[in-house]
């Protein structure tokens, strides 16, 4: 049975999916939420509606991290995603987790906020997530010295991770010049063939971006 993934090219949890298939030459159907009867699917799978959601031999597995890792442990490519070594695949985890909270997370605050009718915005909500992106941005470009990914010289879970919440968290609140590691960081992932080609999926849909996409990357 072919392994099915709902998702939208546009969300950067879904492009972190995306990128982990992608780098595997993993054959999939892409069931994308553009279409009604996809969401409608969707939902019946899973009622809370978030996605990236991947059916696999009739088994249901939500959240990207989690869709990655069983990727990794029952369909994996040449490209392991998640060390052997537990040591190297709890930093890895961490790398996750850091990319996912304190960079995903804010951006996807602001973004939020500016959807919100005005008389329900958040100014100081608004105000504590790019404080929060600053302090992810500094400890990011401080940790990346003498390594070429996230974890070392190997492309990771953790770099899925990177790529799709440093290419928005730039378009919300741009990453200084003073933290040059960072942004050459983003520079080699959206080089990256398979977030290359995740961004050129998404590119449609950039006139959504409710705080106006810039005209780059």
């Amino acid at each position: 049975m072919t392994l099915k993934l709902y998702a939208h090219p546009f969300s950067s949890y879904c492009q972190k999916v995306l990128i982990a298939l992608y780098e595997n030459s993993t054959r999939f159907d892409y069931l994308t939420l553009d279409d009604a009867k996809n969401g409608v699917a969707l939902e019946a799978l899973w009622p809370i509606k978030k996605f990236p959601v991947l059916v696999d031999e009739g088994r249901t597995i939500m959240e990207a991290s989690i869709i990655i890792e069983h990727l990794d442990l029952h369909h994996p490519g040449p490209a392991r995603l998640i060390p052997e070594n537990s040591g190297a695949a709890l930093e890895v985890r961490l790398m996750d987790r850091f990319f996912d909270n304190y960079v995903m997370t804010p951006m996807q605050k602001i973004v939020a906020d500016r959807i919100r009718p005005e008389e329900d915005r958040d100014p100081y909500g608004v105000r504590e997530a790019r404080a929060m992106l600053d302090k992810a941005y500094d400890w990011l470009d401080r940790t990346l010295a003498n390594r070429e990914w996230a974890v070392g010289a190997t492309f990771s879970l953790a770099d899925c991770a990177a790529a799709p919440s440093l290419f928005y968290a730039d378009w919300a609140h741009p990453i200084s010049e003073k933290f040059s590691r960072t942004r050459d960081y983003r520079r080699m992932l959206l080089a990256r063939p398979s977030f290359a080609r995740a961004v050129d999926e998404a590119r449609p849909y950039r006139p959504y971006f409710p705080l106006g996409a810039p005209d780059r990357d």
